[in-house]
């Protein structure tokens, strides 16, 4: 009777832990959306490299604009995900308190970017392959340095910009839009909340092949323009259905 027992309670613990080790391929893909700040750096505002430490005088409230971020994630492996990203947003840049002021000049740009992205998470929670936890039975609040994951990410993209200028600038001639490639990189960090929900924050970097998202290009530029979003997310986990694909059930 008791090896009965025990036979029965092992094979409840090796069924369980085989469930936990398969809770991510139950929920391969996620729905995420991000909105945040959008910091702007071009030939518009900014210092000289002389007076400026880092750029940190170019983190301006003026420069600052916000940006709305839609993605839609498939879970390779554990650690690795593929990454659809649709960003639209805003860009600003102002000589108000640069090494230009005098110049005065000013531009706006709507930009609309997507963009294909690979990510790597380094660090992984230790809630997600928790059986107690698939079963809603499990808060990650209570210990929640185990349920936070870390992740770097890059890519390549495109971004179609319009500008508009204020009457200094038109009057000097812009280039009112295009469109370019560009190529984030980023950091970012998601806690595990519940099986279906994760919140989290990711700062990234864009990399532009143009020097004209401002409308304008200094003769002594050096680097084309270069713009960062921080945005704040929230990841809705689809679960995978017998054939593969999403199941909205």
């Amino acid at each position: 009777m008791k090896r009965s027992f025990l036979t029965i309670l092992l094979l409840c613990f090796i069924i369980s832990f085989t469930e936990a080790q398969m809770i991510w391929k139950q929920r391969r893909y996620e729905a995420v959306i991000g909105i945040g700040p959008s910091f702007f750096f071009g030939d518009i505002g900014g210092y000289s490299q002389g007076k400026n430490i880092l750029g940190i005088k170019d983190l301006t409230l003026k420069q600052i604009r916000f940006d709305f971020n839609a993605n839609f994630k498939y879970r390779i492996t554990q650690d690795i995900n593929i990454r659809l990203s649709l960003t639209s947003g805003f860009l600003h840049a102002t000589d108000v308190r640069g090494s230009n002021e005098n110049r005065g000049f000013e531009a706006s740009t709507i930009i609309i970017e997507p963009a294909l992205l690979g990510e790597y998470y380094f660090i992984k929670n230790k809630t997600e392959n928790s059986y107690l936890f698939s079963k809603g039975e499990n808060r990650p609040l209570n210990g929640i340095f185990k349920s936070l994951d870390f992740y770097v990410f890059a890519g390549i993209g495109g971004v179609g910009y319009s500008i508009k200028g204020n009457s200094k600038l038109e009057n000097f001639g812009i280039n009112p839009g295009g469109f370019t490639a560009v190529i984030p990189v980023g950091v970012g960090s998601t806690l595990i909340y519940s099986p279906n929900f994760n919140f989290g924050v990711e700062l990234t970097g864009r990399y532009s092949f143009s020097d004209n998202l401002d409308g304008y290009t200094s003769q002594y530029s050096r680097s084309n323009d270069v713009y960062y979003f921080l945005n704040f997310t929230i990841t809705y986990k689809l679960k995978t259905g017998a054939n593969g694909w999403p199941s909205f059930r």
